[in-house]
């Protein structure tokens, strides 16, 4: 038996279908590749493992992901053990923005106290990073917190970031009031998804202005917000992040009277002591950029 073709198979069982195990195998593979090669197992045990649409386990990959799945699950922790501890090893989901102009800093003070220390990286969204903290797949998240986390998870508040709209440099706009002034807002309105902490507190705000203005352009970062203003495609909405890097085709136009997004740390169960040391280092990175500070 192909011992590949049954770790394949695990990721596919483990995350429900081949889209999903694509996203999380540890390393480059393309959809039809896996799927190619489990297809090569069910043909050389005989059996089929699962059904693709829905996806679910046949009784025979049932009993095939029982035999395998304690060896797969428990890789990452014995080469943890094997290396010196799993405790040398961290997982973190955060924003793009996060990752590039904070995490560099703080994994380096982490790594004065845990010299050996290997760190995964992953960008995403809240909802996302909640479902990868349950599974086990993230053990730290820094990203936007709206409200409490969902059982068995732990947050903190770290830092509040003031809305701000993004408008090209050479905009007349200097003040968001112009804005709310005007009968109808023509502009592009380029926003993160609506289901994000940002997009709804703008929301919420117009709304309490009594001024309608919804996105025309939908992007998956903040740094793709800034990208499509300095481009010409509208005025962005994004947030005032402490020793960010804005480019010279964009200014920030406050938003004073509309609520902060709070930037925060999720986790799950009690810290090991290398995930205790990333949340005290992040909270003394927070405070050193809190107002007044």
């Amino acid at each position: 038996m192909n011992i590949h073709h049954l770790e394949l198979f695990y990721y596919v069982a483990r995350h429900g279908g081949i889209t999903e195990a694509v996203r999380n195998i540890p390393y480059g593979i393309q959809q039809p590749a896996v799927s190619g090669q489990v297809a090569q197992l069910e043909e050389y045990l005989g059996v089929t493992l699962f059904q693709r649409r829905p996806f679910e386990l046949t009784p025979a990959g049932k009993k095939l992901y029982d035999f395998i799945e304690p060896f797969f699950a428990n890789l990452e922790a014995m080469a943890g053990e094997l290396q010196g501890g799993k405790a040398r090893q961290i997982r973190i989901g955060a924003t793009t923005i996060v990752l590039r102009d904070h995490l560099p800093e703080l994994c380096q003070k982490v790594r004065k106290r845990f010299p050996n220390l290997r760190i995964s990286l992953r960008e995403g969204y809240p909802a996302e990073f909640e479902s990868l903290l349950l599974k086990g797949e993230l053990d730290l998240a820094v990203t936007a917190i709206e409200k409490k986390p969902a059982s068995g998870l732990h947050s903190a508040a770290l830092v509040e970031l003031p809305l701000v709209l993004l408008v090209e440099t050479g905009s007349p706009i200097t003040a968001a009031d112009q804005l709310w002034q005007r009968d109808k807002i023509e502009d592009a309105l380029i926003c993160l998804p609506s289901g994000e902490a940002l997009a709804k507190n703008f929301q919420q705000g117009l709304a309490r202005l009594g001024v309608d203005w919804f996105p025309r352009i939908e992007v998956s970062s903040v740094d793709l917000i800034e990208t499509y203003v300095a481009n010409g495609f509208g005025i962005g909405l994004s947030v005032l992040v402490p020793n960010a890097r804005l480019s010279p085709k964009v200014r920030p136009v406050p938003l004073p009277d509309f609520a902060p997004v709070i930037l925060g740390a999720l986790w799950r169960g009690k810290p090991s002591a290398l995930l205790q040391a990333f949340l005290d280092e992040t909270r003394l990175r927070a405070k050193h950029f809190s107002p007044g500070q």
